[in-house]
């Protein structure tokens, strides 16, 4: 009988390796883990006219092929597409955005801070689960663009880091 630390154990594994799926089986356990397939944005630009103004074109996200949604139309400007030189540090899931990894210790990164690719920038609590998120970029922090305690939606902007 799979103990649930075990189950946690697959799943971390799952999630620090390029595995893509994780499938046992034994007389009284069946479990079947796989990741979730990457989202797509496609980000249709209008032609630069000199004449009138033109309203910037939709950016459609689509959603999982799985969940059988259609895309979702919005007249935002992609967060990864912020000023050229940044990179925007997105939620890649929906909880609670924690600055430091508890209420009395000071936040892992503030502005002016140098971060690298596995820098821990901060917590999303997400189902009593801690996830680490990392900086996933070499640079500096420029921007916090998120309030500690803040519930956050996948996708949504946490913070803006300049590109070294």
């Amino acid at each position: 009988m799979l103990k649930i630390g075990d189950i946690r154990e697959l799943i971390r594994l799952l999630d620090e390796t390029s595995l893509s799926e994780i499938h046992l089986e034994s007389e009284d356990v069946k479990l079947h883990l796989k990741k979730p397939e990457p989202e797509h944005t496609v980000t249709y630009a209008a032609p630069v006219q000199a004449a009138p103004a033109v309203a910037p074109q939709p950016v459609v996200q689509a959603a999982p092929a799985a969940s059988g949604q259609a895309p979702a139309v919005t007249n935002e400007r992609p967060a990864a597409a912020n000023d050229e030189g940044t990179h925007v540090i997105v939620s890649p899931m929906v909880g609670t955005f924690y600055r430091s990894p508890s209420p009395d210790a000071p936040s892992f990164t503030e502005v002016g801070s140098v971060v690298n690719s596995k820098t821990v920038v901060c917590i999303v609590e997400a189902m009593k689960l801690m996830n680490e998120i990392e900086a996933e970029v070499n640079g500096e922090v420029v921007e916090v663009l998120a309030e500690n305690g803040q519930l956050v939606e996948y996708g949504q902007p946490l913070f803006k880091i300049r590109l070294s």
